[in-house]
């Protein structure tokens, strides 16, 4: 059931405040420590990535043992020295380590607290044109959820829309984001249905297709039947 009309202001940024209060605490978890173990993960995964593309194989290599050894340092709280030896690597002529090394970086200083600097590095990602798409995409996400702020709507719309259609890797995240833009133009069937895709797309985490659910339901688009039975959230 759609919202009435004296009601509607007010509920957009209701629901734009949840949506950030949900991100902030995301991203709380995200970069604590979690974020090392991610990052270790990552690393393993992309792994055998490097080897196979880098043209410089034996520089990358040396390079995805420098990333495992100062993420091992950082994981048993000897982070120290971490932030220069991350710096140098972002300069290696390895495109897969210097990215690595810039996103491992970056939540380092999320966890001081730098988001300034956290933004900046994510910047220079996703302007490298010598880099893999997905590592450019990864990285123009996590830039506009720091900056989105300070972003207009239409600005983070610009920046995401491409990102936030079914089928593309960072849909969930982007669409999310796209999605408060609009609730925040005041364009909130568009929104509701993006939330309602989202919700819908079983490649996206099941938090944030849940989150969607709540969202798509909240501007009168009940997407409710997408989730698993029991995994339906409660009403607040």
């Amino acid at each position: 059931m759609a919202l009435p009309p004296d009601t509607a202001e007010s509920f957009a940024r209701e629901v734009d405040e949840n949506l950030r209060r949900d991100r902030a605490r995301d991203a709380a978890k995200r970069y604590g420590g979690v974020a090392i173990g991610a990052a270790l993960l990552f690393l393993a995964a992309v792994g055998g990535y490097l080897y196979w593309r880098d043209r410089q194989e034996k520089q990358a290599a040396a390079g995805v043992e420098q990333l495992s050894a100062i993420l091992r340092d950082v994981s048993e709280g000897r982070a120290a020295a971490a932030p220069a030896q991350l710096d140098t690597l972002r300069q290696s002529d390895s495109e897969g380590v210097a990215a690595l090394a810039g996103f491992t970086r970056a939540a380092l200083a999320l966890q001081a607290n730098d988001r300034k600097l956290a933004a900046s590095i994510y910047a220079e990602i996703a302007a490298d044109q010598d880099l893999a798409k997905p590592l450019r995409d990864l990285a123009t996400v996590r830039g506009t959820a720091l900056d989105y702020d300070a972003l207009k709507p239409d600005q983070v719309i610009a920046r995401l829309q491409p990102l936030a259609e079914p089928g593309q890797p960072y849909f969930g995240s982007a669409g999310e984001l796209v999605g408060m833009a609009l609730i925040a133009k005041g364009q909130k069937s568009a929104a509701a249905q993006l939330f309602a895709k989202i919700a819908a797309d079983k490649t996206v985490p099941e938090s944030l297709r849940s989150r969607a659910v709540q969202v798509a339901g909240a501007l009168g688009v009940d997407a409710s039947a997408s989730l698993p039975t029991g995994s339906v959230p409660a009403e607040q």
